[in-house]
């Protein structure tokens, strides 16, 4: 799974209809750009194809402030709303080692409901016993890393993750068992998204009349 395509998707919907500098700023504000391909070039092609797609409708609304061609907002579709749950749920459940994947899901997993989002990470930690159980069937870290050679090493990094990843999912289902934030249908949820002409604290450039694509 691509974290862009969840990563775009859910920046959208959380605008209700945004323009690619609006996106592209929310995900630099959360960081995607340093822990995930949500650069810009990715963040403008994401939201082009899947236009195409028809999981986002294209919206042509006034030329650029800034001088630049007509500004196209996006705004998410019954089937773009599907397609989104659809990867907040696979990500939250499967282990993969792809952490971009996981902290993309992480930001809108209060999108789904509380007893939804505790299903799927108790699935999660299943998936990485179950991952680890395979694992261990042929590499057993008490023997030591050393016996394999150097790429024993690989092996001993990934079996380690694994079990920081049981110990953090872990707390976070007790987090959200003792009431941690705001779900769906539990009334108006955090929304990191910037306001339109918020300065973006972390922001990596310049805006170009180009970025109102």
């Amino acid at each position: 799974m691509s974290a862009i395509r969840l990563l775009v998707l859910g920046a959208v919907r959380q605008h209700g209809r945004a323009h690619g500098y609006q996106v592209r700023n929310d995900l630099e504000y959360w960081g995607a750009h340093e822990w995930s391909n949500a650069k810009p070039g990715s963040i403008y092609h994401a939201l082009k194809q899947m236009a195409k797609q028809g999981l986002l409708l294209a919206h042509e609304t006034a030329p650029s402030t800034a001088g630049g061609p007509p500004r196209t907002e996006y705004e998410i579709t019954d089937k773009g709303t599907e397609e989104y749950l659809g990867l907040v749920r696979e990500a939250l459940t499967s282990y993969d080692q792809k952490p971009d994947v996981l902290a993309s899901a992480l930001g809108f997993i209060v999108d789904l409901e509380r007893e939804e989002a505790l299903k799927l990470l108790r699935d999660r930690v299943r998936s990485i016993q179950e991952w680890r159980k395979s694992v261990t069937e042929y590499y057993t870290p008490e023997g030591g890393p050393d016996r394999l050679g150097h790429i024993g090493e690989i092996m001993n990094l990934w079996v380690h993750s694994a079990g920081a990843g049981e110990e953090w999912t872990r707390g976070l289902i007790e987090r959200i068992e003792g009431g941690a934030y705001t779900f769906a249908g539990e009334g108006e949820p955090f929304r990191g998204v910037l306001a339109e002409g918020q300065a973006n604290p972390y922001a990596t450039g310049t805006r170009h009349p180009g970025d109102d694509r």
